[in-house]
């Protein structure tokens, strides 16, 4: 993670704590944070990482032991728990470690976000800010930005694209009916522009069921499915991992509609392509077994979803933090199945 300011730190542990213990004091919807950071001074030399001892100047001298970083340095996620706390019971404490320029798990990382951007938003500029503003959860602001370029676009492309990404920024938002929309029109453009069974059109039909099994019109999203999975057959490598998002989300509609033999076919169909193109522990796995499992579940045939919700678990367990949510929810679900059998 990294912060997109100065950051202002403390070697005093009840400087920071009470900082973050007023947070956590503001309201009942807001958590206290209490970051603890392990400062290798090589990194900092090596990767040229500017950082300051001003604790004997500015208007706290001498009172809070202070630290300064420079902007947009750069911190490895190693643990995050929640922690008791005489003053509040909202408290977590993040373990961060400063890594350099050198990082290889960093360097991977931004290469793969590089890669990304590049590929779905070749122009640079505002365009491939749009498309980060989307990507790290601020659509309102990316909203802005594709109205703009879509008023200057000048090809076909360019205006399905903002289109296509438009639809995004307003489906995040939960303005559904905008999304639709703007995807719509993304999909009229591609129709005419684009080959009848471009990949393009998979993901325009795709995004267009997404919104329609929001608002729970369930054949209209199910309709939308299958005609991207037609096109997918067509212009894909066979066990692609689109054909996984395919078909569960085919089985979405499916089980949200009660045809559970159906919805299980499908999610069957998308654990058997992930288990092909994911590894072995990868998380979209553990949402295909619960996936499964919770579909068996309904049918009252309780081992068999134990079987699969355990497997689940057993992912969750190896690949999220601790005190992830998902973890607990996967836990608890296990446990009144158990209580059913």
């Amino acid at each position: 993670m990294s912060f997109n300011n100065f950051l202002s730190t403390s070697e005093n542990r009840q400087v920071s704590l009470k900082f973050a213990r007023q947070g956590a004091s503001k309201n009942s919807d807001m958590v206290g944070i209490l970051f603890i950071m392990t400062i290798d001074p090589d990194v900092c030399t090596k990767s040229e990482i500017p950082f300051a001892d001003v604790s004997q100047v500015g208007f706290f001298e001498g009172k809070e032991a202070e630290i300064l970083f420079t902007t947009h340095t750069i911190f490895r996620i190693d643990k995050i728990q929640q922690t008791h706390d005489d003053h509040t019971d909202r408290l977590w404490k993040v373990h961060l470690t400063l890594v350099g320029n050198d990082n290889h798990e960093l360097n991977t990382l931004t290469a793969h976000v590089r890669d990304e951007v590049n590929l779905k938003a070749p122009i640079r500029g505002w365009s491939q800010l749009a498309f980060i503003l989307l990507k790290v959860g601020e659509p309102a602001k990316a909203k802005k930005l594709y109205k703009i370029l879509l008023q200057n676009a000048s090809s076909d492309k360019e205006r399905s694209d903002y289109n296509h990404y438009l639809g995004w920024a307003y489906d995040d938002m939960g303005e559904y009916s905008k999304a639709l929309s703007s995807y719509d029109q993304a999909l009229e453009i591609r129709k005419i522009a684009l080959p009848p069974n471009h990949p393009d059109l998979a993901t325009s039909y795709n995004n267009i069921g997404n919104v329609y099994a929001k608002i729970s019109e369930h054949s209209k999203a199910l309709s939308s499915y299958e005609r991207s999975l037609e096109i997918r057959k067509i212009a894909l490598p066979p066990n692609h991992p689109d054909f996984a998002q395919s078909y569960n989300n085919i089985g979405s509609v499916y089980d949200n509609m009660g045809e559970y033999s159906k919805a299980l076919s499908s999610y069957e169909r998308s654990l058997e392509i992930q288990k092909i193109a994911l590894p072995p522990n990868h998380p979209n796995l553990a949402t295909s077994y619960n996936n499964i499992g919770v579909v068996y579940k309904d049918m009252g045939e309780y081992s068999k979803a134990l079987s699969f919700l355990e497997k689940a678990h057993e992912i969750d367990r190896k690949t999220l933090p601790p005190n992830h949510p998902n973890i607990a929810q996967s836990k608890r679900k296990i446990e009144l199945l158990k209580k059913k059998m």
